[in-house]
């Protein structure tokens, strides 16, 4: 069979359901590439899409093509006034032989030359009102995978888990990444409330860049577990550990500064992120606009004094 895929989402960031079709597809013999043209036949096209219409723009059903397959929790996922809702009936989880396959990283060789990217575990017990995973995944992080399904050596693993410190299996796959002696990146970040003092111990064998936490909450202090685990953890520089602040979401800009401002003083270099930017206030854009330029964070550190015209 000749197969097309379609990354709604561009290919700016590989798309870990269709690296795994087309290694599926392959495997049976059958000719596999990216969909580019109604000019000629595809038997199955697969559309593949992450995000939902507020950031990625569906692309339109090939005409070509003898059956479209569509996934993706971007198909899940409706506005609804200024949130968004997930859908899991709509949601098509991949067959169980697919979803254990190790990927097809040709697919995107400039981003994947040298790193391996995929899930050690599912699912959150968290249950935060702004994410989907609960819902797609469950209030539970369980394991699905060992390193070995997604990574044969590359220098970096990018690990894209929810929460892998709430998984009961946590410590067996951490000392698999520390093994691996390769550069590993958390890119959803770790969950603060969950890294003691072992954890930290942990992390510190492995070969990290940046640590990525996240304070989402304004009502949750977080201080004093943010505090805790820098007086654990050996690598003091504030840009190795890095925070994700989530704003325009049940939050004022008062408690959105109250957070970057406590994490820059515990020795953390937090990143703002923006709840439905599109709706986000002026005063929103440019508090992002001057924590995320670390040139500008460090140059004018009060952002009541920052002039955003003038960067």
């Amino acid at each position: 069979m000749k197969i097309g895929l379609i990354d709604v989402d561009g290919h700016n960031y590989p798309n870990l359901a269709l690296m795994k079709i087309s290694a599926w597809h392959k495997a049976r013999g059958d000719t596999v590439e990216w969909w580019w043209s109604d000019l000629f036949h595809y038997d199955v096209v697969y559309m593949s899409k992450v995000f939902s219409d507020t950031y990625t723009p569906d692309h339109p059903e090939p005409l070509n093509a003898g059956q479209v397959i569509k996934g993706g929790t971007g198909y899940a996922i409706t506005l609804e006034g200024d949130r968004e809702v997930y859908h899991p009936e709509r949601d098509k989880p991949l067959p169980l032989e697919i979803e254990h396959i190790y990927p097809d990283y040709s697919l995107y060789p400039e981003l994947t030359e040298k790193t391996a990217y995929g899930f050690l575990t599912r699912g959150c017990p968290r249950g935060c009102h702004f994410c989907h995973v609960g819902g797609k995944e469950g209030r539970a992080s369980i394991k699905v995978a060992d390193l070995s399904e997604f990574w044969r050596g590359q220098r970096n693993i990018t690990i894209m888990d929810p929460n892998i410190l709430a998984c009961p299996e946590r410590w067996d796959l951490l000392e698999q990444l520390a093994a691996s002696r390769a550069y590993v990146d958390f890119n959803q970040g770790l969950d603060i409330r969950l890294a003691d003092k072992d954890v930290a111990d942990l992390l510190g064998k492995m070969r990290i860049e940046r640590l990525h936490f996240a304070w989402d909450n304004p009502a949750e202090d977080l201080r004093p577990q943010f505090e805790r685990f820098s007086h654990w953890y050996r690598r003091k520089d504030p840009t190795k550990k890095g925070v994700y602040v989530l704003t325009n979401f049940n939050s004022t800009l008062e408690e959105d500064l109250a957070r970057v401002y406590a994490l820059r003083d515990l020795g953390y270099s937090p990143y703002v992120m923006i709840y439905n930017k599109d709706r986000a206030p002026q005063e929103v854009r440019y508090l992002q606009r001057w924590c995320n330029n670390r040139l500008i964070f460090k140059a004018q550190p009060d952002f009541s004094k920052y002039d955003p015209k003038r960067g």
